[in-house]
């Protein structure tokens, strides 16, 4: 057994729908955020390091060299032939319409990419926007809004700082399904001040919305952040990796079949990372999700929402 065969995931849901293997291809585009150049606010959410990602600071190559170095990593290690562009760094729709066309076509235009995913956060998809990815949309190619939205709680939001609410998403998710676009949600799980059933209540948010696709992330505490002085401190305790499994496994459980999993895990730079250790251990994860739906007896889907939030 695999864990395709208790979750429905981005890797299988590709290969079923295109017959061969399709990979997300990260790229930095270059672009900025608006908590952080002074709009919404300055420094970011406070688990976003400031330093080494600094807009000012980073010079990433250009998007079609980046496409093309991770185009050759992966062909040598799959033999992949199809990919979508992974606009991931900070705010990939942050900035003017004609500005964001020329990028977005310029990695369209490289061998072997079939389509976009591009993430965004929830306040920075105007119409004009939507409007554009709707037309890639139509024209065929694969096309995946990613919604960094992290908890469904306004307090915790507020707490991280991050510069919008949960009404700022149900806007933003309402108004790509009016032009038929799929939308992956991030959350985080371990932010300050939440609990499994904290995550758990943001997932089924998420859920009554509508989603066609969701990624899960540990909550790591990198150098340069606001959040590794809390932890510091001790005003901050990351969690367990067995509570991540756990609670990873409780959301997968609750959630509908249909729905893609992205991502269960993520992992941080080791020279940034500080906490917790096991965020850099991908694999052990994965196969720790795997082994506790297994123990379960369980798989994607088989826990409704109303009896997981009991």
């Amino acid at each position: 057994m695999t864990l395709a065969d208790y979750v429905n995931t981005f890797g299988q849901t590709m290969l079923s729908r295109y017959g061969e293997r399709v990979h997300k291809l990260a790229i930095d585009a270059g672009f900025t955020c608006p908590n952080r150049d002074g709009t919404l606010g300055r420094g970011g959410c406070t688990f976003c390091n400031n330093v080494s990602f600094s807009p000012h600071g980073r010079q990433p190559d250009p998007i079609c060299t980046q496409l093309d170095n991770g185009r050759r990593v992966l062909v040598k290690r799959t033999g992949a032939k199809k990919f979508l562009a992974y606009f991931q760094a900070y705010t990939n729709t942050y900035d003017d319409v004609q500005e964001l066309q020329r990028r977005y076509d310029l990695a369209l235009s490289q061998p072997g990419v079939i389509g976009l995913a591009i993430g965004t956060r929830p306040d920075c998809v105007p119409k004009k926007v939507l409007d554009l990815l709707q037309n890639y949309h139509q024209q065929g190619y694969e096309i995946w809004l990613e919604l960094g939205l992290q908890s469904a709680f306004d307090e915790s939001l507020e707490r991280v700082n991050r510069g919008h609410g949960f009404g700022e998403y149900q806007s933003a998710i309402h108004a790509a399904h009016r032009r038929q676009l799929p939308v992956c949600t991030h959350l985080i799980l371990g932010l300050p001040g939440e609990s499994p059933q904290h995550t758990r209540l943001s997932l089924s948010r998420v859920l009554n919305e509508g989603v066609e696709g969701l990624k899960l992330h540990p909550l790591h505490v990198v150098k340069g952040t606001r959040l590794a002085n809390q932890w510091r401190r001790g005003e901050y305790e990351p969690w367990s990796m067995t509570q991540y499994m756990e609670t990873a496994a409780d959301l997968v459980e609750m959630t509908p079949a249909e729905i893609i999993y992205h991502r269960l895990t993520g992992t941080a730079a080791e020279t940034l990372l500080l906490a917790p250790h096991w965020c850099n251990w991908k694999w052990k994860v994965l196969n720790g999700i795997e082994q506790i739906l297994s123990r379960r007896g369980s798989r994607q889907g088989m826990v409704p929402c109303r009896e997981a939030m009991s």
